[in-house]
């Protein structure tokens, strides 16, 4: 608050205090980079560690039509990882139970059949009451606007801007590979 002093404007500390807090930029911490996660190891991460990063995160199935898209998404990884890309595969088993494996016979199988070296996590559940609140974000109104709603099928992808936010979800028939991903992911890279 102001008022005058003595013809001398004096500012209260708390409005001194509040522009302070504006001036910093404080942000909100992200729903996606606030989440922890086990890895396929049984390690718990912190998904704050991709901060600045772009994310591709995608529901995966070991046993899937769509199972050879992990061939594209390592692809992809291996394309611009050095940039700041960062794919990120979350195992499912919702789907016509098409990822009945432990974690290891999950790790075995992507390394082995697809050379997987983007961060692998332990299976979840992406849709319903048990589901991950990372997915429960991310298939959310506040995330993905008008294309909310549960996760059709596996290898949904979606792409996480170096903010933290969800930029696009691609469907399952949309490859890793197909231009309209990579378009997207050099949009989201070129941003610094």
């Amino acid at each position: 608050m102001r008022r005058l002093l003595g013809g001398m404007m004096v500012v209260t500390a708390a409005v001194l205090g509040s522009a302070a807090a504006a001036d910093k930029g404080e942000k909100k911490e992200s729903p996606v980079l606030g989440q922890k996660m086990e890895t396929l190891s049984g390690e718990k991460a912190d998904l704050s560690k991709y901060e600045g990063k772009v994310l591709l995160i995608v529901n995966v199935a070991s046993k899937c039509g769509a199972t050879p898209q992990y061939e594209p998404l390592e692809g992809t990884y291996e394309k611009y990882k050095d940039d700041g890309l960062v794919v990120l595969g979350f195992p499912c088993n919702q789907f016509g139970s098409q990822e009945p494996g432990t974690s290891e016979e999950i790790a075995e199988f992507c390394k082995e059949n697809y050379g997987v070296t983007f961060p692998m996590f332990s299976k979840i559940d992406v849709n319903g009451d048990k589901a991950a609140p990372l997915f429960k974000y991310l298939t959310s109104k506040e995330a993905v606007g008008e294309d909310a709603g549960p996760v059709k099928w596996n290898f949904e992808k979606f792409l996480i801007g170096r903010d933290g936010k969800v930029v696009e979800r691609f469907r399952t028939p949309v490859r890793p590979d197909d231009p309209k991903v990579v378009a997207a992911i050099e949009r989201e890279l070129a941003k610094k």
